[in-house]
């Protein structure tokens, strides 16, 4: 569901050409039934798309998630899998309760920005992961239902997301903190920020292509320090100088606040619910 979007077309060019797979494709938009068309690939109904099948993939925006299980989940047979595709709306208790549906939850981890091909003018880049050059990791969790439905949830998770290296099964609550709390909350806001400084340094005179290649070249570096792949210390002075700053970057309780469970929650639930 969802199979001409953004993430759904990502997915849809994966499994088209697997004959493992027999698959529907439900597309409300417009024009994303014309992309599909465009690879030869006819949408179906909803409800003949639902009717019979093994496992349901919701590529879908998380806020319509929960209305979306509402309306297919008492359709669906017993025992069919439903893969959601991010862990918001499963951590915010927002799916129609049905004991005898499994929910699974898989969630790419992209292409390690240190060890993928990542040229920066390259326009054939994988940033995303998932198109068949570089190889990524994934995040997997069984929601909800029987033990053995996980190996093949996360079969399917290899192949719509391929190709994968690891797999790594967490929980339902250990996937939320990751994404949004880890990567969203505190990488994506330090990352906005670090572009923020960058663009007030070239504001201040320094040449922006100086800025650029002195930051993304200490970027790697120093994540190679502090992550311990590196035996090559910072200076005595540097270190001085990154204890001092904490405080004025930070709040002193910081992790208590990013990783408080719920916090965690009222995030997915925004997610979930948003407008």
């Amino acid at each position: 569901m969802g199979a001409g979007g953004k993430m759904g077309l990502r997915i849809t060019d994966q499994i088209m050409d697997d004959q493992v797979y027999d698959v529907r494709y439900v597309e409300p938009a417009e024009e994303g039934q014309e992309t599909l068309a465009e690879r030869g690939i006819e949408t179906s109904s909803p409800d003949d798309a639902l009717q019979g099948t093994e496992i349901v993939i919701l590529a879908v925006p998380d806020e319509f998630i929960g209305m979306i299980t509402e309306d297919i989940v008492p359709k669906l047979d017993s025992g069919t899998m439903v893969i959601l595709l991010d862990p918001a709306a499963a951590y915010a208790d927002g799916l129609h309760d049905r004991e005898d549906i499994t929910y699974f939850l898989t969630h790419p981890c992209h292409p390690s920005f240190f060890t993928a091909e990542t040229g920066m003018n390259d326009e054939n880049t994988d940033w995303f992961g998932g198109q068949g050059r570089d190889v990524q990791d994934i995040v997997c969790a069984l929601h909800q239902g029987p033990e053995d439905d996980y190996a093949k949830g996360e079969a399917i998770a290899r192949d719509i997301y391929a190709p994968v290296r690891h797999a790594h099964r967490v929980t339902t609550e250990q996937m939320a903190i990751l994404e949004p709390a880890l990567v969203e909350t505190l990488l994506g806001t330090c990352l906005t920020v670090l572009r923020e400084g960058y663009e007030h340094a070239v504001e201040m005179g320094v040449p922006e292509d100086a800025a650029r290649e002195m930051l993304f070249g200490h970027l790697r570096i120093e994540f190679g320090i502090v992550f311990g792949f590196t035996d090559f210390p910072f200076s005595d002075g540097a270190q001085q100088v990154i204890e001092e700053a904490k405080s004025d970057i930070f709040r002193s309780d910081w992790k208590e606040r990013v990783f408080d469970v719920q916090n965690i929650q009222e995030s997915t639930e925004l997610i979930a619910n948003a407008d």
